[in-house]
């Protein structure tokens, strides 16, 4: 069974697509610390619309306890998608540590979709921008 943010969510991370290769063409790539990118984009979706909240926290539930940790999401567009952003200069870096957080992420908040946006890689194509998929979250599974 299909998550019931998944539609939104696939259609909001078109959008923020569109503002990451924005805010890249503005400022350039790696060229800037994180928080400037987080921010950048922030205001390029709000340009476009878009509720994008930056430094949301991550409850942790676990049998009847919750904590609130030092865990916080980059950006929550819409709520019902997760952005991580970095900028990590280069197309070596490896971004399964950091796909690995967004799904951490989307599990304790249950949302089914997430990305990961590298600002420092030589471009936004497969080794910029990262999909993360809550597993069971999409039909195609």
């Amino acid at each position: 069974m299909m998550h019931q943010l998944y539609e939104k969510a696939n259609q909001v991370s078109k959008d923020v697509y569109l503002a990451a290769l924005e805010v890249r063409r503005v400022i350039g790539n790696g060229t800037m610390l994180e928080k400037v990118y987080q921010k950048c984009l922030q205001h390029e979706l709000r340009l476009m619309g878009h509720k994008a909240e930056i430094e949301q926290p991550v409850e942790i539930r676990y049998k009847g306890k919750v904590w609130v940790e030092n865990l916080r999401i980059d950006i929550l567009v819409d709520d019902c998608l997760v952005v991580e952003c970095k900028a990590i200069e280069g197309d070596k870096v490896d971004m399964e540590k950091f796909k690995a957080q967004t799904l951490t992420y989307l599990k304790l908040a249950n949302l089914p979709l997430g990305m990961v946006i590298n600002f420092g890689s030589d471009g936004l194509g497969k080794r910029g921008i990262h999909r993360v998929i809550l597993k069971g979250a999409s039909a195609l599974e």
